[in-house]
């Protein structure tokens, strides 16, 4: 996994740790960013400034002798510059390289390591230099130097020598870096935890406006088959009385089988089992409404009926079945929905013997509606086929599901 986040842009607010002081903006950016190692670099330095100003002014009391007092300075300056900026300086070389994440993580614990070493010689060779600088000064003015102290007993320098590493530990350690790759990896964590949680926000946002998009579809379908009845029993009044009541009766049973599944959950998820007797009830009203012509069957395993399935899919399918297949044709006409197993998917059939495929049936409102319907859903996993009956006449409408993928 690579490094992925900008190393010269500011860090998001959920990430970032800091005020915004003006000696604590360079937290505002990646540890180890470019910016952040200029930023904190002229913090540490200005402080660094001021504390070696204090030592030269002492020194040159000490000693006497201004040239030395200055020399001095310059040297602490220098020194102590180093040895704040040279680990920094070096993980930042090798943040910059984007290696990818684990690499990266233990090539910058070796360069803030390398840095504390480097450090301790820097440390090692100012403090001689100075020390030879400052000896005839100290002498002169009659001050003890190192050399001069009476040595401690064994113990106490043991002591003394373990001491004096610890702190000098401590004060590369925090000085030269330690604190810095605390940040670095506390950093890290923030920002997977940040781009997590703004995954899943568009996640959801992307569910939530497939939802709508899925609500609008639907509310397409649905009243296109209640309006193509409703102009059936208008007709019938007229024509055959009793037969537009038993139509009414139908309609009556099928709307009450189907608005309280549409009201549930918006309308947006159901089960095969719901379909199957959404379509059930439509075919049983269009049984009554063609005069007995229509035959038709549902059949599904028990098993299958509390799958997950797309709502007003299979209404859509058995509409089409019947407005562009058995009402075109004379005579008897035969609708059969069909729900099986094919390996880890579902398969739902609608059979119909009416006319067959007619020019544009497979491009309408309709089934445009299902493709994206099965698109927005289901992805690539879904897939949907209009094609001709190899036995004859009339058409088969295959849709093809993942089992268990949400409906």
């Amino acid at each position: 996994m690579m490094s992925t986040y900008p190393l010269q842009q500011k860090l998001p607010a959920e990430v970032l740790v800091g005020g915004n002081a003006i000696w604590s903006r360079y937290r505002q950016y990646p540890v180890f960013g470019l910016r952040w190692w200029t930023g904190r670099s002229l913090l540490f330095c200005s402080v660094i400034a001021v504390v070696v100003v204090f030592i030269g002014l002492g020194t040159g009391v000490a000693v006497r002798d201004l040239g030395i007092a200055l020399e001095v300075v310059v040297i602490e300056f220098v020194a102590f510059s180093l040895m704040a900026t040279l680990g920094p300086a070096l993980a930042t070389a090798v943040r910059h390289l984007r290696w990818p994440e684990s690499r990266e993580r233990k090539a910058v614990v070796v360069a803030v390591l390398a840095g504390m070493v480097l450090s301790f010689f820097v440390d090692r060779l100012a403090s001689s230099y100075i020390e030879q600088l400052i000896r005839p000064g100290m002498l002169a003015a009659g001050l003890p130097m190192p050399e001069q102290v009476v040595p401690p007993q064994p113990l106490l320098r043991a002591v003394g020598v373990a001491i004096n590493v610890a702190a000098l530990v401590l004060i590369y350690g925090l000085f030269g870096g330690g604190l810095a790759l605390r940040a670095y990896f506390s950093e890290r964590r923030r920002w997977d935890d940040h781009h997590h949680a703004r995954e899943l926000h568009a996640l959801e946002g992307r569910v939530h406006d497939a939802d709508l998009r899925l609500g609008v579809l639907q509310a397409q379908v649905e009243p296109h088959f209640l309006f193509n009845t409703l102009a059936s029993v208008r007709a019938l009044v007229r024509q055959d009385p009793p037969q537009a009541e038993a139509t009414l009766d139908a309609l009556v049973d099928f709307l009450r089988a189907t608005i309280p599944k549409l009201r549930d959950d918006r309308g947006l998820h159901a089960t095969l089992g719901q379909q199957l007797d959404i379509c059930a009830s439509y075919l049983a009203l269009m049984q009554v409404r063609m005069g007995g012509r229509l035959t038709y069957a549902v059949q599904a395993d028990a098993s299958l009926r509390t799958l997950p399935f797309s709502p007003s899919l299979l209404i859509t399918l058995v509409e089409n079945a019947i407005k562009h297949g058995i009402e075109p044709r004379p005579g008897a006409g035969r609708v059969d929905v069909i729900a099986e197993l094919d390996g880890d998917r579902l398969r739902v059939r609608v059979i119909d013997d009416g006319a067959g495929l007619q020019p544009g049936l497979s491009t309408g409102m309709g089934l445009a509606n299902v493709r994206e319907q099965l698109a927005a859903r289901h992805g690539g996993q879904a897939s949907f086929v209009l094609s001709a009956r190899t036995e004859g006449r009339g058409v088969c409408a295959e849709i093809l599901v993942p089992i268990g993928s949400p409906a």
